[in-house]
């Protein structure tokens, strides 16, 4: 056991990401920002004739894209600096600083929305059919035009676009705080005499994934305490986030905060409730999970910190490298361009920032904007679990590789709600690659694990997380107090409801806490207004997809690589159903609960053949 993390200097620079791909070095960085402010005040020459023509429309698209492109790498590449080592406090002060200059060029770009909402659509229409270049953004006025009764006056549009930093202030706080001051005790290992072992947020799921029950139970408590040292700290924070989720809501005219998070996208608020509706009646699956992986496991009570422990005497070692061989022979039903674009990025480019280091954020996610290529960030663990996270990150690399390739900047960008989609479908290829081509026992059911593990993430932990956020911002919309007691009791009688009877923890005062704190454990997620549920109907949409495609249905392939190309250019529901799935209805999350229960079966057949 690696008793010890990195420091981020002693990281050899093959196993980080090229950020100097971006910018080389931070004097160039520091150019880049230094020119931002007298480009972006060079667009008010637009402010107040955005009526004048065709011409001057089309102008202003071109101008304000390259402005916001060149701002788009200056914030990138500081966040990217950052994250590696939120204790490095120059980098800490960029990333800053470039999160101010975004608040400002949104500010600075305000007026134009406004103005344009002024503009009759007839106008606007004809001024397409005069340049063809402006038919590009008719998607663009389209979405503009339906967000009519949420645009205020230019004023107050400044206003609002000029609260984007110091709105952040408190999901900041909460990753500073998380991320940089939190101190954790060590974990200790069952071995008499081992050594205990750092706890960091880079190594905490290798830490509760393990063998060793002791290591296990000591790192999740004291992970959950060091957060519970600071619940009032953070309860502040998330309460200041919904309540600024609900003034933003109210002071754009939308119902809820809910609606004000799905109705930009064109997403009915039904297809939350009926994703949050179909998970809860599917706990009873969640339920019989537990008492095969209890019974496997030989306890007579379960508790949180056994639910991810491997079921066989050892886990299978996977190196990068041959978790990056296999990951290509997964995808190769996609052809061609997909696979050799991922291997090179994955083995020359440099896209994955893989090694756990002091100061490094938590978790995985996949960045870039359209002028760099993707970044990835992980913490790699030579094991199934990291080879799963590197084809969910790629899956979203991908995404975005095919999105800048073929769509103009206005469109770059897609949805959440359509990026989980390509993260879980590459899970979902692999996966089958390996279950089939695979035929070790104890390795399939290291695969079945895994897969278990990434639906209790999304299948679980996050319609969870969703049900938890939706009711803390109806009790800021009534009024009621939000307080670190509250927002525990709460997330532990949710979680309580869905680990049923076999999960003991909620008969200790001390591990309820611990389970109740889970939710200040996600300060990207439960900041972003009503972002988790994506996650479900992303798993949901991703297997039904996958299916389409290891069926080898006709044209399955063309039509997932036209959704990957789509990027931003169609709404999300319609893009799903470019690639052949009707996300309007609960089928699709009911499909991948009925994956979910055939991976269960077929563990519980092999526990039972190894056990023979």
């Amino acid at each position: 056991m690696n008793q010890s993390v990195s420091k981020r200097s002693e990281i050899p620079v093959e196993e980080t990401w090229d950020v100097a791909s971006i910018f080389p070095s931070v004097a160039a960085w520091e150019e880049a920002i230094a020119q931002a402010p007298a480009r972006l005040e060079r667009l008010l020459r637009f402010k107040g004739r955005l009526d004048e023509g065709a011409e001057t429309l089309l102008a202003w698209f071109e101008e304000v894209e390259e402005v916001l492109r060149q701002i788009a790498k200056i914030r990138s590449y500081a966040a990217l600096t950052y994250t590696v080592d939120v204790t490095d406090q120059e980098a800490a002060a960029r990333d800053d600083r470039a999160r101010g200059l975004f608040a400002r060029a949104m500010g600075t770009i305000a007026f134009a929305e406004p103005e344009l909402l002024a503009l009759p659509e007839e106008q606007i229409r004809a001024w397409m059919a005069e340049e063809p270049r402006l038919a590009t953004y008719e998607h663009y006025f389209d979405t503009l035009w339906r967000r009519r009764p949420h645009v205020r006056s230019a004023e107050v549009e400044a206003l609002l676009k000029q609260m984007l930093d110091p709105f952040r202030t408190a999901t900041a706080s909460h990753q500073v705080l998380a991320d940089a001051d939190l101190r954790f005790e060590p974990a200790q290992q069952a071995e008499e005499g081992a050594e205990p072992v750092a706890i960091a947020q880079s190594n905490i799921t290798a830490l509760t994934t393990g063998a060793d029950r002791t290591l296990r139970r000591t790192a999740w408590e004291n992970y959950a305490d060091a957060y519970l040292a600071h619940k009032n700290t953070m309860a502040s924070l998330l309460a200041t986030g919904v309540k600024q989720n609900v003034f933003e809501a109210n002071a754009r005219n939308y119902g809820s905060a809910l609606e004000a998070a799905l109705a930009p996208n064109n997403i009915p608020t039904a297809v939350f409730h009926n994703t949050v509706e179909t998970f809860r009646q599917h706990l009873p699956l969640w339920h019989r999970y537990w008492r095969i992986r209890r019974e496997a496991l030989g306890l007579e009570q379960m508790h949180v910190y056994d639910i991810k422990a491997p079921l066989t005497t050892g886990k299978p070692a996977i190196t990068f490298e041959q978790a990056a061989e296999w990951i290509s022979e997964g995808m190769g039903p996609l052809g061609d361009e997909y696979v050799s674009t991922m291997r090179q990025g994955i083995l020359q480019e440099r896209w994955i920032d893989r090694h756990p280091n002091v100061g490094k954020r938590s978790g995985a996610f996949s960045a870039g904007v359209p002028d760099t290529h993707p970044f990835i960030l992980m913490s790699y663990s030579d094991d199934i679990f990291s080879l799963s996270t590197l084809a969910h990150e790629l899956g979203h690399s991908m995404h975005s590789y095919f999105s800048w390739k073929h769509q103009p900047f206005v469109y770059a960008r897609y949805t959440i709600f359509v990026a989980e989609v390509a993260s879980n479908f590459n899970q979902a290829l692999v996966r089958a690659h390996l279950l089939e081509n695979e035929d070790d026992p104890a390795f399939q059911l290291a695969v079945l694990e895994e897969a278990m593990s990434n639906f209790h993430r999304y299948f679980f932990i996050m319609p969870t997380l969703a049900r938890f956020e939706l009711e803390i911002h109806e009790r800021v919309a009534r009024g009621e107090a939000l307080t670190a007691a509250s927002l525990n009791a709460l997330m532990a009688d949710l979680f309580h409801e869905g680990y049923g009877d076999e999960v003991a923890d909620f008969t200790s005062e001390a591990d309820r806490e611990r389970i109740g704190i889970t939710w200040a454990q996600f300060p990207n997620h439960l900041y972003s207004n009503f972002y988790v549920y994506q996650y479900t109907t992303g798993i949901g949409a991703a297997h039904a997809l996958a299916q389409r495609v290891l069926a080898d249905e006709p044209g399955a392939t063309e039509d997932y690589l036209s959704f990957l190309r789509a990027g931003g250019s169609l709404y999300p529901l319609d893009a799903l159903a470019l690639a052949g799935v009707d996300m309007a209805s609960p089928e699709p999350v009911e499909a991948a609960f009925a994956v979910m229960g055939d991976y269960v079966d077929r563990m519980e057949e092999l526990l039972e053949e190894i056990g023979d």
